[in-house]
């Protein structure tokens, strides 16, 4: 059975950091693509960052340079290091999981909230 589950949420002051951590069970990074979202209150769910098997990542324009994803697939974990954070980067943040080659389901964390204070 495959679970993703997020952590390391919380209240920041702008200008702060966070690392968050998506833990996954029941699946092997090696094989899959893994990008973090995000989504504010009355806003659509967004791509935050993307990191694929080959260890190209990509990122939102309103995150570029601060922001960073990585993973460790020993320890079976993906991270979120979140840099000089403002209050527009107020949200639920939700790690997803995706098979290289496209085959099978996606997989979805239950989401942390991340409040950055001006």
């Amino acid at each position: 059975q495959v679970e993703l589950e997020e952590s390391g949420g919380g209240l920041v002051q702008a200008g702060g950091s966070l690392r968050l951590t998506c833990a996954a069970f029941g699946i092997d990074l090696n094989l899959h693509g893994l990008e973090w979202y995000r989504q504010a209150p009355g806003k659509q769910r967004e791509l935050v960052a993307g990191l694929n098997t080959l260890g190209g990542t990509n990122y939102a324009d309103a995150v570029k340079g601060r922001f960073s994803i990585s993973r460790d697939s020993a320890q079976s974990m993906v991270y979120l290091q979140m840099n000089s954070l403002r209050p527009e980067d107020t949200a639920v943040y939700f790690c997803k999981a995706y098979h290289y080659n496209r085959r099978g389901p996606e997989y979805w964390g239950q989401g942390t909230q991340v409040t950055v204070s001006s």
